[in-house]
């Protein structure tokens, strides 16, 4: 057996890759992500020859590892026209050893995708969309500022479908401007009723340095009673109707959990390229900068002092564990004991166990024998719960 033999039969490991495009048609009132409106058409033009330059650079470095997902987010991607999205996904190919199974998924503003050019991605490779809905009211949805309207949403899904996606997932907020439950029900039946295979619902979080946070006090949010509703209300109707609550915001049918996101809870690797990208790679986690110019000048420009890196950190035992609780309670799985003890060498019980069972009683948590997880009730406040025990785990010695 030649060399060139041995090294194809040897089993490659498995990589996510998450592709971070900054460019959006608006800006949206709640928005903190790395986004923005170019005003102009070169700054996205470098930007996708730097994002093909990235691509070049990790090549090597991921021979190794086989792409079983690739999740291309922003912003919004389907805000790129097809020639330059073409680009990217071809130079993911070429770059990278894609899995032929590889769910590969892309975001999408409805006012932003048309049959035609969804056909063109689904043949270049895309086989799962979301759809950044938001909401069916449209009232709501100009609360948000968002720039499409209930019919580009519903335009958007059925061009989809025409397209050959058999795997759409539709994003919906909850906790926002003007919402009441039954409004916020209205939406949720709207989505479900389109029967997509996946929903995502996320409630509003005010953020420092948004427009909304600058009016935060005369904003009409919902209390979080109602919140608490809506939450609840959700996972009881959608559950009727096939969805299984699979993490704290997400909803699947059987078999269409997002393979790409469960990485991220699993602390399974991932590459991210682009401006304020994260990845998870050989035991780092770093980040790109978030400020694009520097981005394109540090790959671009040979020779160039700028370091498009933001931050990197080795993760050490202690914080590589509690991130594995953190983001495995998230999973309506939860923790499994005896996984966490072969990968840490720790008791888990001894470690977090004893300080979650004091939530048991109250309803937040559930212990199975095997399994810790958070109960609906103790999604809801996950956050405070985790933060609670995580800052007071028993520190590495």
């Amino acid at each position: 057996m030649s060399l060139s033999d041995l090294f194809r039969k040897q089993e490659k490991k498995p990589l996510g890759l998450y592709i971070h495009i900054p460019f959006c048609r608006s800006k949206c009132d709640y928005c903190d992500f790395c986004s923005f409106v170019p005003n102009n058409q070169a700054v996205i033009e470098h930007y996708t020859d730097a994002l093909l330059l990235q691509m070049e650079d990790w090549r090597d470095k991921c021979r190794p590892y086989e792409i079983d997902t690739v999740y291309i987010g922003g912003g919004t991607p389907t805000f790129l026209d097809m020639p330059r999205l073409q680009r990217i996904i071809e130079g993911v190919y070429r770059n990278f050893k894609v899995a032929k199974d590889a769910e590969f998924s892309m975001e999408s503003n409805p006012a932003t995708v048309n049959f035609e050019n969804l056909r063109r991605l689904r043949r270049l490779g895309v086989n799962r969309l979301s759809i950044g809905m938001q909401s069916a009211v449209p009232g709501e949805l100009k609360a948000l500022g968002r720039s499409h309207t209930v019919t580009d949403s519903e335009a958007a899904f059925n061009d989809a479908r025409r397209a050959g996606f058999d795997n759409i997932s539709i994003d919906l907020m909850y906790g926002i401007p003007e919402q009441t439950v039954d409004s916020f029900m209205q939406s949720l039946s709207f989505a479900a009723s389109r029967a997509p295979e996946h929903i995502s619902l996320y409630a509003l979080k005010i953020e420092d340095g948004t427009p909304f946070a600058r009016r935060r006090e005369s904003l009409p949010l919902p209390d979080e009673d109602a919140e608490y509703e809506m939450y609840m209300r959700a996972i009881d109707y959608l559950g009727t109707r096939g969805y299984k609550r699979y993490e704290i915001s997400n909803f699947a049918k059987p078999g269409y959990e997002s393979k790409h996101n469960l990485k991220y809870w699993h602390c399974d690797e991932y590459l991210g390229l682009g401006a304020s990208a994260h990845s998870y790679f050989g035991r780092e986690r770093f980040s790109a900068t978030r400020v694009v110019r520097d981005y394109i000048d540090g790959i671009e420009i040979i020779g160039s002092d700028i370091n498009i890196i933001a931050s990197c950190d080795k993760i050490r035992s202690r914080e590589s564990m509690d991130e594995y609780v953190m983001l495995g309670m998230r999973l309506d799985e939860g923790v499994n004991i005896r996984d966490f003890d072969e990968r840490f060498g720790v008791s888990f019980k001894e470690k977090y166990g004893v300080l979650l069972d004091e939530y048991i009683k109250d309803g937040f948590v559930e212990c199975d024998g095997e399994n810790y997880r958070f109960t609906s009730n103790g999604m809801f406040v996950s956050n405070y719960i985790l933060s609670s025990v995580l800052d007071l785990g028993v520190s590495d010695k």
